[in-house]
Parts: C-alpha cells; sequence; structure tokens
C-alpha cells in the first residue's frame, strides 16, 4: 500500500515532477511532462502498478523503523533521507536534474557510518501502471521498453530479474557512494550520453541557490514561505510558464470516495493569486512566464475561454477513467483528464480581468491581443452575467447563480473602469460602470440573507461558501462593512470544523448527493483556512488571524509541504499534493500578517 499523502516529498525537474515516501519508494513519476502517463503509479494501485524503492533490507519486511530524518538539503529540491540501522547510518539523496536533453531522476546512496544492508526493488510499468516493458540489458544499462517509450537504468547495482521486478541486495559503508540514474526518452532514439550524478548534483543545488537570489521576503514566516515559493517553481512547467494546480491525479478529498480528480493542469482563476505571490518575492521572470503562457492559453474568442487549459496550453482535456488502478486507498475512479474543463464558470473573466489590472500595475506589459481581448470578453459578459453557472468549486449539479461568480463579474467591469481612469484605456467607461454597479446592487439584494447577516452561496440558498470570505480582498465591499463581518462570522460559525479550518461548502455525508452533485464529504480546505486568516485580518481581528495561520502551518508535512485539505479527525492531509493553491495563500497570507505588524510592505 502506498503512505499517508503526507509521506511523500517532491522533486521535480521544472518540467515533471516525482513524489518519494518516507519509506524510500518512489510512487509517482509521469514522463516526460507533468500530463504524460506515469511510468510509476503505486501511488493509485500497488507495487505492480510502478515503483522504484531503495531501502533498508530490514525495512522491506517492517522490522526497521520509518527514516529517522528526512529534509531538503538547505533552500533546494534535492531531498536526503537518512536510515539508521542496528550496524550503521545511510543517507539516501534523490533529485531530478535540469534537463539537457533527456529527463532522469538520480538517486544516491551514500554511507555514513558503519555499513547499512539495502535492497533496491525497481518495478517499471508504463501507461499508468498497465504496461509491462520488454526490459533487456543494453550498453551496460538496464532498459524497459515498451512502443514509444523506454527507460534506462545506470548503476552499479546488480539487479536480477524477478518476475516482473528487478531486484538487488547490497551493502553500502561509511564514505562510500553509489549512484543509481534512471532515464526516460522516446524508444526510436538511441541511448542518450552518460549523465554524471556528482556533477548533477552539484549543479542543482547551485541552480536553486541562484534561483532564490532575487527572493524579497526576510520575515517573520521565511522558512514556509521559501518553501512554498520553491514549490510553485517545482510546479512549473518551465517551456510555457505554465503552473500546475498539483503534480497528481485522483488523490481523494474523501479516502475510499468519488471525489477524485486530475489536477495536473493549469487554471485560469489561479492566476492572479499566483503572479501576486511571484511578483511579491521579487520573482519577476516567473511571473512573467505565468502571465505569457496565460496570454497564450486564453488567445481567441471570448467565448471559447476556458476555465483550465493544459501545461502548453492545451484545450482538450478529456475525462476518462483508468479502471485497472484500485485507486488511493481503493478511492475510485482514478481519473485521467478533467472534465471541468468545459464548464461555464462566470468567475473567470473577472479573474482574468483582476490578472490584466495586476500586471499593468506591476509594470508587466501584456500583449496587445489581451487588451484588444479584453473588450471582447467584456462585450461577452455583459451579455451573459446574469446567467447561473457551476461555481469556482466545478460544481457537478445543476448551474446556479453564485454569488462568489457575480462577484467577480463585479470585478471584471470594475476593474475594465479602473483601467480605463488610471490607464487611459479606451472602452465605453459608462456603460461598465453602469454594469457594475447592477451587478453590485442585485448581489447585495439576492445574495446577502438578512436574517442570518451573511451573503450565501447562490441566490435564495441558506448554504454558505468559503470563496465569500474574498469579498473583502476584491473590494466590492470593505472590510469594516457589516455584511463583510457577518458573513465572515457565519463560514466561521457554520463551515468551520471547530478548530478553526474551514470546509468549501457543506456536503451531504450521507449517500445522496449534495449541492455539488457527488456523494460523501471531504475535508477542511486549506487555501479557505489560508483565506480566513486573511479576512479575519482584514476585519480587525489581528491575533486570531495569526494564531490560526501558524496552526496551518503546524499541519505541513516533514518537508514543508501541503496537499488541498485536512481532515482534523483522522489527522491527515487528503487531496492531490503537493496543491499550488494552498502554497500560494500562504505566502501572501505571511506578507499581509508581516506588513501589519510593521506597518510597511
Amino acid at each position: 500500500m502506498s503512505g499517508r499523502i503526507e509521506d511523500y516529498a517532491l522533486v521535480g525537474d521544472l518540467l515533471t515532477a516525482a513524489l518519494i515516501g518516507r519509506d524510500g519508494s518512489l510512487d509517482w513519476l509521469c514522463l516526460p511532462r507533468f500530463d504524460s502517463p506515469a511510468c510509476f503509479a503505486a501511488l493509485l494501485g500497488d507495487e505492480n502498478n510502478g515503483r522504484w524503492r531503495i531501502a533498508p533490507v530490514a525495512a522491506y519486511d517492517g522490522s526497521a523503523p520509518p527514516a529517522s530524518t528526512r529534509r531538503y538539503r538547505g533552500d533546494s529540491l534535492v531531498l536526503e533521507t537518512e536510515w539508521e540501522t542496528g550496524t550503521g547510518r545511510a543517507t539516501v539523496v534523490d533529485f531530478m536534474p535540469r534537463r539537457d536533453g533527456a529527463p532522469s531522476v538520480v538517486r544516491i546512496v551514500e554511507g555514513v557510518s558503519g555499513t547499512v544492508d539495502l535492497r533496491m526493488d525497481l518495478r517499471l510499468r508504463f501507461e499508468y501502471g498497465s504496461v509491462v516493458p520488454w526490459m533487456h540489458r543494453e550498453h551496460g544499462q538496464l532498459t524497459g521498453v515498451a512502443g514509444p517509450e523506454s527507460v534506462r537504468l545506470s548503476t552499479t547495482v546488480p539487479l536480477a530479474a524477478h518476475g516482473h521486478a528487478h531486484t538487488a541486495d547490497f551493502t553500502v559503508t561509511a564514505g562510500e557512494r553509489i549512484p543509481s540514474v534512471l532515464t526516460w526518452q522516446p524508444s526510436h532514439l538511441p541511448a542518450p550520453g552518460p549523465l554524471d550524478p556528482f556533477e548533477a548534483l552539484r549543479r542543482t543545488e547551485e541552480y536553486w541557490s541562484d534561483w532564490l537570489r532575487p527572493l524579497s521576503y526576510d520575515g517573520t514566516y521565511r522558512e514556509a514561505v521559501v518553501r512554498s515559493l520553491i514549490t510553485l517553481k517545482a510546479l512549473t512547467y518551465e517551456p510555457t510558464g505554465g503552473i500546475v494546480a498539483a503534480p497528481t491525479t485522483s488523490l481523494p478529498e474523501q479516502p475510499g470516495g468519488v471525489r477524485n480528480w486530475d489536477y495536473r493542469y493549469c487554471w485560469l482563476r489561479d492566476a492572479g493569486m499566483t503572479l501576486e505571490a511571484l511578483l511579491r518575492s521579487g520573482f519577476t521572470a516567473e511571473a512573467d512566464a505565468w502571465r505569457g503562457w496565460l496570454e497564450r492559453a486564453v488567445a481567441g474568442r471570448p467565448q471559447d475561454i476556458q476555465i483550465m487549459y493544459g501545461i502548453g496550453g492545451e484545450r482538450r482535456l478529456t475525462e476518462w477513467t483508468a479502471d485497472w488502478l484500485t485507486g488511493y486507498e481503493s478511492s475510485r475512479p482514478v481519473r485521467i483528464g478533467n472534465g471541468a474543463a468545459v464548464q461555464q464558470q462566470l468567475d473567470v473573466p473577472g479573474e482574468l480581468m483582476d490578472t490584466l489590472a495586476l500586471t499593468l500595475s506591476s509594470g508587466l506589459r501584456p500583449h496587445r491581443h489581451l487588451i484588444a481581448l479584453q473588450r471582447a470578453v467584456l462585450d461577452h459578459l455583459e451579455k451573459v452575467w446574469s446567467r447561473p453557472d457551476q461555481g469556482l468549486w466545478e460544481m457537478r449539479g445543476e448551474p446556479r447563480h453564485h454569488v462568489h461568480s457575480k462577484v467577480m463579474c463585479w470585478v471584471a467591469f470594475d476593474r475594465a473602469v479602473r483601467l480605463a481612469e488610471d490607464h487611459g484605456r479606451p472602452g465605453p467607461v459608462d456603460r461598465w460602470r453602469e454594469i457594475r454597479d447592477r451587478i453590485h446592487r442585485e448581489v447585495c439584494e439576492r445574495g446577502f440573507d438578512a436574517a442570518r447577516g451573511t451573503f450565501t452561496q447562490s441566490y435564495g440558498s441558506r448554504a454558505l461558501d468559503a470563496a465569500l470570505l474574498l469579498i473583502p480582498r476584491t473590494g466590492f465591499l470593505p472590510p469594516d462593512d457589516p455584511r463583510v463581518v457577518g458573513t465572515v462570522a457565519a463560514v466561521e460559525r457554520e463551515l468551520s470544523t471547530g478548530d478553526g479550518l474551514v470546509r468549501r461548502y457543506s456536503t451531504n455525508a450521507g449517500g445522496s448527493a449534495g449541492p455539488d452533485g457527488l456523494a460523501g464529504s471531504e475535508g477542511a480546505f486549506l487555501a479557505c483556512s489560508f483565506w480566513l486568516a486573511d479576512a479575519l485580518r482584514l476585519t480587525g481581528r489581528e491575533d486570531e488571524a495569526r494564531n490560526l495561520y501558524e496552526r496551518l502551518l503546524l499541519l505541513r508535512n516533514d518537508v514543508g509541504l501541503l496537499a488541498e485539505e485536512y481532515d482534523p479527525v483522522a489527522g491527515r492531509q487528503l487531496g492531490n499534493f503537493p496543491q499550488a493553491f494552498t502554497h500560494v495563500p500562504l505566502i501572501r497570507a505571511a506578507y499581509e500578517l508581516d506588513r501589519h505588524e510593521t506597518g510597511h510592505r
């Protein structure tokens, strides 16, 4: 069985990423891109769906304790796992060097003291664990081939075949270093040249050290902010600048349930929040690359703009199920692709306009076609803003008039007015202002429950939605407005898990479908919990905001990573991992808490 979600650490090469567990097993890796089929998929099945494990022999039968320590080397994406046995200590160093051709995973076993008996277990499986490759030795390397894919393992460890696995027992002594390099490339190409693992390690550590130099943050929460920024960089597809929501698919929001989604794509609504985090931290090049991805992705007719795209800007993300995989902790179906890409979500034009305003105010110059697209987007939104939609959370039930979506429609016209007033952008400003004010009146009349003193998830509903916490941040209402204060209090009261963590919305925990069209429940949504901390700060509850923020930091795993959700009862992380949408508000909240404390940015 795979470990708990928080038992995994991330390594990557800025085109894809791997998850490696505390038990030394690499259980998830898609090659050559984030959205390619996995060649190690034990995360969503078992060892026979593909893994690469290096651990003490005693750990295989459970007689050895888990890794005694695990950390990233400094501020890098080089993972170091130290094992201690009765005869000595050894460290496994894992990383993916930046590519100069074919993608590789490097694993170096280093003897620290005494001697340690270890075992390597390699089980290659292509196409999400469904295809067993033909394994053979070629030029001193173990090679696996199936159709268009090939993987080569270069190692001095003497592997032997056992069924569909290749294993080896070996011993490392103090001061000894034993490297293994696994490399992928199309099967029709000749074998790539050798990779020097030790030189690759030096270059990888040097890269991350150099990359962090522009960092402008040196506040109270520097360690958490740095790790979150490194995670965002690791989730970046460098050729295009796109940032995936997570490198995984179908890690469940409820173990054994059906809320399992593919997050290896780029969401438009993440763009503005991520841009802000990168710009405030001094990473202008990354912000500009992300903006460039956005501009290319949305190019075309406004009615064709999607809520998400592939890492290269692909539009067709057809959803299907890998029925041969049992799913993480029997959570099925395992979904590949994401059917929500074709949903109508009316908050997206607002997110786009807010991002455009942010790029201009920060000095990034958008391409002319995006500025021209602004007018077409607003003309289209004028016709459709009054319609129901699927909402921020991609509800798969009936469309509703979601309050957050309407607020973001207001944002779209509000930012258009501001751009015209502050930057001289042409357009029918009076009409935009009139539509903006009409939306504002409607939301306040139809989306507010006066008896309870709170905005609601949708018109006519009594349900709440944690996205309502974003209202003061958008400027729709000031933070001290009684309706904002009442909404924050209502979210705390009705969506809190009791310890400050916040659910996205109310789900039906029984067998029937809830408001999102799905049965079952989910954990607390970590991004929403960070939003609550920010809302508490905005409404003057500084001490409570800081206390909540610091409790949220304690939920990170031992190497500083967070998934999408957290189960406060079971005390575990849930959902796809690590999650960009969680690490971004962590960064923002750190800046805001420090700014409020010191009185400056």
